[in-house]
């Protein structure tokens, strides 16, 4: 699929979406969020893809939130960024997420790096919250994902004084997992992603959909139950005979469960 304001590509098991509006911060807006959902969606729809990176073009942004003026044209509904499709699209997708921060990543960017599962950044690159210096807010993902990886004073003090933190400064607090050299970060992202897709696909979709009930809710827990069901109970010595006894008209034989 042809896209205006990300690049897509595959590399083995790996998928990388680039962010590729370096002329603008590679900023959100309304198509970049809809293209993203897009992408993350068909991903979800195929079993090539183990792992999905997301990076920013250029050396300098990974991104630094959202375009606003540009709101006109969404839509998904009048006035409002659709960037919370991006966020829901990644906890959806059963397939870890790598954040690989090529450098500023501030506002909805910084909250974007927050969202994935596991975060690289080059030794410049900066994470900032900037919100309420713009009269501007997250009270949802930005606030709940972040107060989990810092704790809730960091969190609040990331938003109340929104410092600039450097990546050394991000690591030290557990708000992302490596730092690597600026001219190493495609190197390493590619050898945290191809470690990362040699464990069990469905382990690794288990363990996700378990860390992310608790946010939720009943989607959560019936995204838990749902695979466990598809991919295990359905396998069963008991979904078979259980089976077999309803179409049978009779009834079942108990010996048969819990084997």
């Amino acid at each position: 699929m042809a896209y205006e304001t990300i690049l897509y590509e595959e590399d083995g098991p790996i998928g990388w979406l680039t962010l590729n509006r370096p002329h603008d911060g590679n900023m959100f807006n309304p198509a970049m969020c809809h293209e993203i959902r897009d992408c993350i969606d068909a991903i979800r729809r195929e079993t090539r893809t183990r792992v999905l990176v997301i990076t920013g073009a250029g050396d300098k942004f990974f991104c630094i939130g959202g375009r606003k003026d540009e709101l006109e044209d969404t839509t998904l509904y009048a006035g409002m960024l659709p960037t919370l499709e991006i966020y829901e699209s990644i906890d959806r997708l059963q397939k870890p997420v790598i954040a690989s921060v090529n450098g500023f990543a501030v506002g909805g960017g910084q909250v974007l790096q927050v969202m994935c599962d596991l975060t690289i950044a080059k030794e410049s690159a900066v994470f900032r919250q900037v919100g309420p210096m713009m009269g501007s807010f997250d009270a949802g993902y930005g606030t709940w994902y972040l107060e989990d990886l810092v704790g809730k004073k960091k969190a609040k003090e990331m938003w109340y004084l929104n410092p600039r933190l450097s990546a050394r400064e991000a690591l030290e607090i557990g708000l992302i997992n490596r730092v690597v050299p600026d001219d190493k970060l495609r190197e390493e992202t590619r050898k945290m992603a191809l470690e990362v897709a040699d464990r069990g696909a469905f382990a690794l979709a288990a363990i996700k959909g378990a860390f992310n009930a608790r946010h939720g809710g009943v989607g959560g827990l019936a995204r838990v139950s749902h695979d466990l069901l598809l991919r295990l109970y359905l396998d069963t010595d008991e979904h078979e005979e259980l089976g077999k006894a309803f179409a049978e008209r009779r009834k079942p034989d108990g010996g048969k469960f819990g084997h």
